[in-house]
């Protein structure tokens, strides 16, 4: 299979539109073509006047560890071009970037997740090239967890830059068919143009929306594997906690633990609960210590999801449902666990990062209720999901 920027590569009639044009290149270390050239070096071999770079958070290059490290803006020490930075000072572009590109390239690898910041970015630079009268081209790359939806839908009024818009946790779109979304439901009178994949098959094994063939490549310093990408809708919800995602191991966002756990219980104690919450996946019991970050230097217990191998069910695994599982385990077991993180989470300040991850407070008020059941959240869940399945319906491409 293509990805869009192998196609923009391989075929000139699709490159045509750039010539003559000054052209910037929203791009990160995952920006790979199929023989894993940067895209920024691929592009100018080709012949694209590249005036500008985007970063992302994390960077350009990649770099920086934890949530609210921000990037510099600097100069590309190659193309001797301006290096912008979308997670630095401002997290939208400035107006006077604007004037340095006529069309703005944007390859990202994402992971499928609503919380993942690619998304909100791509919503910003969206709103700044419709504003400035700027093209946008999107080099569609795969979703790694392919189309599954999950989660509850963000509220209005939650909105941040772990929560773009309206949509679940799982939302089951490429970035270019999120820009397409983007752009019919705000309205935005952008110039936008979809550089599809060519082969793209996300219900297929054994890739299920990774093609086995392609490398993978960390898009983010934590996002080490396909199988995080898997788990990372419902991993994710750990940054919200006191629980350790895995920072600080060698497989961050693929487990959780805690000094004070027993990993044998908590796994009794999550079947209880929600037995079919925990299909699709195996659940292994494990020890671990953080060199950084959450609990450092402690011996931590938890578990290990494995959505992978023999025992991984593309269609029965929910990552969400699982690590809310897990949680409402915590609380039955220990009802004054302090489980939730009070901490500034992605610029927002005064709210819970559990709520602003999940996008309002929803699942974290299941959890502390102990007459609610896993039907409840069930409940609430699935109807937020049948409704997104016909409200992404027009957006799709493959």
């Amino acid at each position: 299979m293509k990805f869009g920027i192998d196609r923009l590569l391989a075929e000139p009639d699709l490159r045509n539109p750039l010539e003559g044009k000054r052209v910037a290149l929203l791009a990160h270390p995952a920006s790979v073509t199929v023989d894993l050239t940067h895209s920024l070096d691929a592009l100018v071999a080709a012949g694209v006047k590249i005036t500008a770079m985007f970063g992302p958070q994390h960077g350009v290059r990649g770099d920086l560890q934890d949530n609210m490290m921000e990037s510099p803006d600097y100069t590309d020490p190659v193309y001797g071009v301006p290096v912008f930075s979308l997670y630095g000072e401002v997290r939208r572009p400035r107006g006077h970037w604007m004037g340095t590109f006529d069309v703005l390239l944007v390859d990202l690898q994402d992971v499928g997740c609503r919380i993942y910041t690619f998304v909100t970015t791509l919503l910003y630079v969206l709103e700044a090239c419709a504003e400035h009268g700027k093209a946008v081209w999107v080099l569609d790359r795969p979703n790694p967890t392919g189309r599954p939806v999950e989660g509850t839908t963000l509220l209005s009024g939650w909105e941040s830059f772990v929560g773009a818009g309206p949509m679940p946790m799982r939302h089951g779109l490429t970035l270019g068919e999120m820009a397409r979304w983007f752009a019919a439901r705000l309205g935005l009178d952008v110039d936008l143009c979809v550089i599809a994949m060519d082969g793209w098959r996300p219900d297929e094994a054994p890739g299920f929306g990774w093609p086995p063939e392609r490398v993978w490549i960390n898009p983010s310093p934590n996002a080490a594997t396909v199988n995080m990408a898997r788990a990372y809708a419902g991993t994710v919800m750990l940054e919200g906690t006191t629980l350790s995602e895995g920072r600080g191991t060698t497989r961050p966002l693929e487990l959780f633990g805690a000094p004070d756990l027993d990993a044998g219980e908590l796994l009794a104690a999550m079947r209880r609960i929600a037995p079919d919450w925990l299909a699709g996946c195996t659940l292994r019991p494990i020890w671990f210590q953080p060199t950084f970050h959450k609990h450092a230097s402690a011996l931590c217990a938890g578990l290990f999801i494995h959505a992978e191998g023999g025992g991984y069910n593309h269609a029965a695994f929910r990552p969400w449902r699982l690590q809310a599982a897990a949680f409402k385990a915590i609380r039955t077991l220990r009802p004054d666990y302090p489980l939730w993180r009070d901490f500034a989470y992605e610029y927002e300040f005064g709210r819970l990062a559990i709520d602003v991850i999940n996008g309002g407070p929803g699942l974290r008020t299941w959890v502390d209720d102990p007459a609610a059941g896993a039907g409840d959240l069930e409940a609430l869940a699935a109807a937020d999901e049948s409704a997104w399945f016909e409200e992404r319906r027009g957006a799709l491409l493959y």
